[in-house]
């Protein structure tokens, strides 16, 4: 059994830069980060330029006003379930 996690992070963006700070103490490289919502505007941070598995819904992408960091991958919803379905242990940080 696989010990990596998937952290989904629906946060709003006010509470998006305490998200990622909580995330560093948490991530490990074989995990996985979506990220959904407002916490989009926070796809260029410094933050997550090391880290790998990052996605992004392609719905979410409408409200960013540059492109896609090339770190991600977008995803549609049906591929998100499967995301989601490749993992024992998903934790949603807002």
């Amino acid at each position: 059994m696989s010990d990596k996690t998937l952290y989904l992070i629906q946060s709003s963006f006010i509470h998006t830069d305490h998200i990622l700070n909580q995330l560093d103490q948490l991530y490990v490289s074989h995990d996985h980060i979506v990220l959904m919502g407002d916490a989009v505007l926070y796809a260029s941070d410094r933050r997550l330029k090391k880290k790998k598995n990052l996605y992004i819904l392609e719905n979410d992408t409408e409200i960013l006003a540059e492109k896609v960091p090339e770190h991600f991958k977008l995803i549609n919803y049906a591929q998100f379930a499967e995301l989601i379905l490749d993992f024992t242990r998903c934790i949603s940080l807002k």
